[in-house]
């Protein structure tokens, strides 16, 4: 019995070691490659935000059927090989039209891969001793391996992206055929209304906060790649830029179980809003690109810490019959409203004030965002503490 614990639990190290792999190449280079085949800011901005734009019809959707079938995992798989498959499809064409028809097609898939996999992953943990953290660890160490190791080859072959992003996905797909099966616990006449997330204030106000963040780090995602390269840095250097900002997350992914414990889910998601706008402040004032890296460590007090701190709360107080669809609900949040708005309207502004100019407006919101939810936060606490006394 021990063996085969230590075999499950290596797999779902692997898991997350692979398929953040997978995120590393798209979402670092995705930008660069179509930056190299010579479209224009704008252009880019819409592309990336149309993809998005069907994750808001895709989650819900897979959530659904995650919740419905007889196994999430057997759901997952379907998500892999789909991301696999139509990857391979981006080189026929430059076509802007051709482009964002494959975006939206690769993106119905790949959305809900991780908060599918956060929903089978943190059930399963549910019946053991383990924590989430570390296991979530082993997708910084793959995120950061693989942005240093494809950031070399893409100094060399940008178009090398596609072949590698799809062996990533079929390499994740093989692991997750081996993981005990997760089922959906609709898949019964047990049916539950996802009306019911929707009135829960505390889930709502938490998503709130991530939403406003994500909407920041919607543009950081679409174009620190070239604006990194604006100040000098090569495709190299935007590799290492990542190994900082993955190792970053580190200390969360150990301690963070400890951190919200000992501070509250309230507490930690508010400093999230801080920390963003300490970051992209940074960013507006920097002009040499080995500054950058230090600056890319205040990645492990935002992105993780949201993305976890949420899966968690999610797994904890959502009913099981909806699991899948809380998760595929905050990556609907996160990867599809946040990232059209941040992604598109950032677009546009540095069209016209300029890249740097946007990091600062992204620094008043994320410090806007933390004195109004901070009030927020306050009143309610003391609301919960004249209900118990």
């Amino acid at each position: 019995m021990p063996e085969k614990s230590d075999r499950i639990y290596l797999l779902f190290l692997g898991l997350y070691g692979i398929s953040y792999m997978g995120n590393a190449v798209y979402g670092t280079f995705m930008p660069v490659y179509l930056k190299s085949i010579g479209l224009s800011q704008t252009s880019i901005a819409t592309l990336l935000s149309f993809g998005p734009l069907i994750a808001i019809l895709a989650q819900p959707v897979w959530g659904s059927i995650g919740d419905r079938a007889e196994s999430k995992n057997r759901v997952l798989q379907l998500l892999l090989i789909g991301c696999a498959v139509s990857i391979l499809l981006f080189p026929i064409s430059n076509q802007y039209l051709y482009l964002l028809a494959v975006i939206c097609l690769l993106t119905f898939f790949q959305t809900s891969i991780y908060p599918l996999s956060d929903a089978v992953t943190l059930e399963h943990l549910g019946r053991t001793k383990w924590n989430f953290g570390p296991i979530r660890l082993a997708g910084t160490i793959g995120f950061a391996l693989m942005s240093v190791a494809f950031g070399i080859v893409a100094k060399k072959n940008i178009n090398s992206i596609f072949v590698v992003y799809s062996g990533v996905m079929l390499l994740t797909l093989l692991i997750v055929s081996q993981l005990p099966k997760i089922k959906g616990h609709q898949s019964s006449k047990n049916k539950v209304s996802i009306l019911v997330l929707l009135k829960n204030r505390k889930l709502m106000l938490f998503m709130l906060l991530n939403f406003i963040v994500q909407v920041t780090l919607g543009y950081y995602y679409a174009f620190f790649p070239i604006y990194f390269n604006q100040l000098g840095a090569d495709n190299g250097l935007l590799g290492w830029s990542m190994l900082f900002s993955s190792i970053s997350e580190v200390p969360f992914l150990l301690f963070g179980h400890k951190i919200i414990k000992r501070f509250g889910i309230p507490t930690v998601l508010v400093s999230v809003a801080f920390f963003a706008g300490i970051r992209w402040l940074l960013l507006y004032f920097v002009h040499n690109p080995y500054l950058v890296l230090p600056i890319q460590m205040l990645h492990g007090v935002i992105f993780i810490v949201l993305s976890v701190t949420l899966a968690i709360f999610i797994n904890q107080e959502v009913p099981k019959e909806l699991k899948a669809s809380g998760q595929t609900m905050n990556g609907l949040i996160s990867l599809g409203l946040a990232r059209i708005i941040g992604s598109m309207a950032g677009g546009v502004a540095s069209e016209y004030l300029g890249m740097r100019e946007v990091w600062l407006y992204n620094a008043m919101v994320a410090f806007i965002t933390f004195i109004i939810f901070s009030f927020v936060f306050v009143k309610e606490a003391k609301v919960v503490q004249k209900v118990t006394t």
